[in-house]
């Protein structure tokens, strides 16, 4: 049985038609001279290009398939030949199986994707409660997040950094960017609770410590108007490796947005220009969280899934070292290979989290 009623599998082609002719528009600027002569406006149309094609093959398919179960039917309606009918019928049971599978696939093609999406990310890890274990905790969450952008062939950018007096970090904050990095990292937004036995601990008792993971879709120039005549550029020597210079020269830049008080800082790099570039980046990104965070209240008021919300303090996830047990409090997802996923392989239950938000957002569309 088709899953989709008349009007709404009408409705389901008519917006795949308009996708495809604005595919095929977009096809016919990009040969236009006048437009690959304005590199902003080609690489912009590229992109939505490379962001069609999917669909639109999904489109192609699903036509094939409905001539197909047509000339079938059409077959068993007129043909007498009972060998060539048996064989209609199986291709037609086998293209229904096949349609139910595709339609289901293009409905969740055509949810609006968040903009915010194809974006790189600014991510910033903060030990919570717990002392030198949240530090060294915190260490250990941004060496799982570089070994999965390691894997995804992602950059990673320390911006800034301040260490723990026993290792790991008080706090780090770094730039990803890649293809689609921000729709993949925005569900690490939350509180991270590692439950284990501390290296200091001479008891052996497990102690719960925490760490907040802060992701948010990069801010570009055009997203959001900052003027330099509101920013104040404090330069000061940078701390920790680097070597010689990094330590005595006033390489490092600490930037702060008079208007609303908003403080960057960025030591990572040995010259001065570099630091100021970087800062800018999380400056432009902070003021930017002012407004996105707005629209994130609203989309967490109505999915669970949708973690990187403007409240920070929502406990997403548990690490038991005991155990071996990472659990998911957003979708009740729980595994026990601890240490895979802390070696960087966290992408099936990123996935998952993709699955349980794309169902709430079919549940809406429905609704």
């Amino acid at each position: 049985m088709c899953i989709f009623a008349n009007s709404n599998l009408r409705e389901m082609l008519d917006k795949l038609e308009a996708i495809y002719a604005r595919y095929q528009e977009i096809e016919q600027q990009m040969n236009d001279p006048q437009i690959i002569a304005d590199m902003k406006r080609f690489v912009k149309l590229s992109k939505d290009y490379k962001d069609l094609q999917p669909v639109v093959k999904a489109y192609h398919d699903y036509k094939g398939l409905l001539d197909s179960i047509a000339e079938c039917k059409d077959l068993l309606a007129n043909e007498k030949d009972e060998e060539l009918r048996e064989m209609a019928k199986e291709e037609l049971n086998e293209s229904n199986l096949r349609r139910e599978s595709l339609e289901e696939e293009i409905r969740v093609m055509l949810i609006p994707a968040d903009p915010q999406d194809s974006k790189n990310a600014v991510v910033e890890i903060r030990g919570g409660t717990g002392g030198d274990e949240a530090c060294l905790f915190a260490g250990d969450l941004f060496r799982m997040y570089t070994r999965f952008c390691e894997k995804k062939g992602w950059k990673v950018d320390v911006v800034d950094f301040n260490e723990g007096a026993a290792g790991g970090y008080k706090d780090i904050t770094f730039n990803v960017t890649g293809d689609k990095v921000y729709g993949l990292l925005k569900y690490e937004s939350g509180v991270h609770r590692v439950q284990r036995v501390p290296a200091t601990e001479t008891q052996g008792r497990v102690h719960t410590s925490a760490a907040a993971v802060v992701v948010l879709p990069e801010a570009e120039e055009f997203d959001v108007e900052l003027k330099m005549s509101d920013v104040r550029k404090d330069t000061f020597c940078a701390s920790g490796p680097g070597g010689q210079c990094v330590n005595t020269t006033y390489s490092a830049v600490r930037l702060t947005h008079i208007p609303t008080g908003i403080v960057v800082s960025c030591q990572d790099q040995k010259s001065q220009i570099k630091n100021l570039e970087k800062a800018l980046v999380v400056l432009r990104t902070r003021l930017y969280e002012r407004e996105y965070n707005k629209y994130m209240e609203e989309m967490s008021s109505k999915r669970k899934t949708l973690v990187a919300t403007g409240d920070r303090s929502e406990k997403v996830r548990t690490y038991n070292y005991p155990q071996s047990r990472v659990t998911d409090h957003r979708i009740n997802y729980t595994m026990y290979n601890l240490s895979a996923f802390m070696d960087g392989d966290i992408e099936d239950l990123i996935e998952a989290l993709q699955l349980a938000e794309n169902a709430e957002k079919l549940k809406e569309a429905v609704g």
